[in-house]
């Protein structure tokens, strides 16, 4: 079975930073990218950044120069740092793996608050 476990949500200020890690096991097939979403109450769940197994990224418009995403191979593990939160960045955040075989996997979500 396979398991994304995340960690590193919470509340914090306007301005202010958080990591967001999700570490990804029992992917039979190897990873090829790994990445965030981001959902808000009453919308859609949208893209906020990915990253290849090459290193390539891509990011949402409007995370560009505030979000950085890096991953670990070796460890199976992505991470998302957040600095200059804003209150639009508030949403669950879920960590998505699609493997070689294009399977796709989602892990729980972890919640960002964001105070004005």
């Amino acid at each position: 079975q396979v398991q994304l476990v995340e960690s590193g949500g919470g509340l914090v200020q306007a301005g202010g930073s958080l990591r967001l890690s999700c570490a990804a096991s029992r992917i039979i097939f190897g990873i090829n990218v790994m990445g965030w979403y981001r959902q808000a109450p009453g919308t859609q769940r949208e893209l906020v950044a990915t990253i290849s197994s090459s290193g390539s990224t891509n990011y949402l418009e409007d995370v560009k120069g505030r979000f950085t995403i890096s991953r670990d191979n070796a460890k199976n593990t992505v991470y998302l740092q957040m600095n200059s939160l804003k209150p639009e960045d508030t949403a669950i955040y879920y960590c998505y793996v699609r493997d070689r075989v294009r399977n796709e996997y989602w892990g729980q979500g972890t919640q960002v608050t964001v105070s004005s």
